[in-house]
């Protein structure tokens, strides 16, 4: 008997994510040297991790031995706090992927409907498919997400719909009025789910709280691994209603989220001047790259997030010859958009070589 034969079949047809790849990965494959290999395809932070929570990190490390605090109970209270919301109207997990997850554990059958646009983040696809659901993609309109179309495709059979603002992998956003009429008009059935991961980013950033305070059905996703320049601890964090979160609860295993990744987020929470430096730096680096995609002749998508999408040709050729000169970027391929390149913003110094890099690997 093959060990296949026991297997959840759905688990045999399950789409494989694809990471950015490591430095240390295409160093040895290639046979370069680390130190000399720029990363710029995973939307990482290139200013490292704010100072605060790398000192907190280094102290909760020293009682490494003890169970981490399996409620989360500062980090939540820090939360609620800045986010002007109870406690219990948060959960925290090891990444914000780890909710999406617990989402598709607490609401999702087989022949369950989600809807979501493409493209756009694939673990909403991947989460959906290995819960028996079936994945309802809308096209986006102008890179972004088209809500009507994305209302017109709710059945009576969907149970989450999701919206990624700013959008991974094209960086556009939706406006919040518009992020607010649909919510508001979702049938009861129908849980939302709005990712915020790069919002932080955006200047004036839409604020969904009056929909938690309405009592709506829906769900807030953020996380640490991006402008906090936390991502190798996996801390992200939902925010709701708090009969939502208590139900998410009951599918969460406990302590999912370690002491370390705990106590650097909150400390992280304080470092204002860490992140209004990061926004500053990233605006500019938005520019430095628009600029350079312009004298290249390049299409490229207009961002708000820590990324941008450039149309290069031939992806996986330029893909290849980026990489071969120790610049890793994210070909869009397995996103359907074989043209185009999604490129991280990284310092001033990294962008000015990946725009190097990248007229010579054109040609």
């Amino acid at each position: 008997m093959k060990f296949e034969s026991l297997v959840n079949p759905l688990v045999l047809t399950q789409p494989v994510y694809e990471p950015g790849k490591p430095i240390e990965y295409v160093a040895r494959e290639l046979g370069l040297d680390p130190a000399g290999i720029i990363k710029l395809a995973s939307n990482e932070n290139p200013f490292g991790p704010s100072p605060r929570a790398l000192a907190a990190a280094q102290q909760a490390l020293v009682q490494g031995e003890l169970y981490p605090d399996g409620g989360c109970f500062a980090l939540r209270q820090k939360l609620a706090a800045m986010k002007g919301l109870d406690a219990d109207q948060f959960i925290v997990g090891n990444g914000s992927n780890e909710i999406i997850e617990l989402l598709g554990h607490a609401l999702l059958r087989p022949g369950d409907e989600v809807v979501m646009a493409a493209p756009a983040f694939v673990v909403y696809k991947l989460v959906t498919l290995v819960f028996g659901a079936k994945a309802i993609e809308v096209p986006l309109v102008n890179y972004r997400h088209d809500l009507a179309h994305i209302a017109a495709a709710i059945t009576s059979r969907t149970r989450l719909v999701y919206v990624c603002s700013p959008n991974n992998p094209t960086g556009t956003a939706n406006s919040e009025a518009d992020m607010l009429a649909f919510a508001r008009a979702l049938p009861d059935h129908v849980v939302a789910v709005f990712d915020e991961a790069y919002a932080e980013y955006v200047e004036n950033a839409p604020d969904l709280r009056p929909l938690i305070r309405e009592g709506r059905k829906v769900v807030c996703l953020r996380t640490f691994s991006k402008i906090y320049g936390l991502a190798s601890l996996r801390v992200g964090y939902g925010y709701a209603g708090a009969d939502i979160i208590a139900l998410l609860n009951r599918v969460r295993q406990p302590f999912n989220v370690n002491a370390i990744g705990q106590a650097a987020a909150v400390a992280a929470l304080d470092d204002r001047e860490f992140t209004e430096k990061c926004v500053r730096e990233n605006r500019a680096g938005l520019q430095q790259l628009e600029a350079g995609f312009r004298a290249l002749g390049r299409e490229f998508v207009p961002s708000v997030a820590n990324f941008i999408m450039v149309k290069v040709g031939d992806g996986a050729r330029v893909f290849d010859a980026l990489q071969r000169r120790g610049v890793i970027v994210r070909p869009m391929k397995s996103y359907g958009m074989p043209e185009w390149l999604r490129v991280t913003v990284g310092t001033r110094a990294q962008n000015e070589r990946l725009l190097a890099e990248l007229k010579t690997a054109l040609g």
